[in-house]
């Protein structure tokens, strides 16, 4: 798998750098979140725990992925961050929803 970094863009307000990125992979299938994720980190020479990618596009019958992901600078900026991302990246357990009230049925006026 080889990682080329297109663009790496610093956003200081949000205190993380936006990358976007090809990840080639010819001869196989398309990789998984996590293993783009630790070549990513790779590449960038940066601890995966503070990666996270945001999505992953591959077209049909190409050997590349095109990439963006977000590398915060500490995991108090990691909170910003929405939920599903995270659990989606490991970075967070996925919460169980809650189950919804059953309605009570009207009662007839007479």
């Amino acid at each position: 798998m080889e990682v080329e970094v297109l663009s790496n863009k610093e956003n200081k307000f949000l205190r993380r750098n936006e990358i976007r990125a090809v990840v080639r992979h010819a001869g196989s299938q398309t990789p998984k979140r996590a293993e783009v994720r630790e070549a990513l980190a790779k590449a960038l020479s940066v601890p995966k725990e503070l990666l996270v990618i945001d999505s992953m596009h591959s077209l049909y019958g190409r050997n590349e992925t095109t990439v963006y992901a977000k590398r915060y600078i500490d995991k108090e900026a990691l909170k910003i961050e929405r939920e599903h991302i995270l659990v989606r990246n490991g970075l967070a357990e996925k919460k169980e929803a809650q189950p919804k009230a059953a309605k009570k049925p009207a009662a007839k006026a007479s």
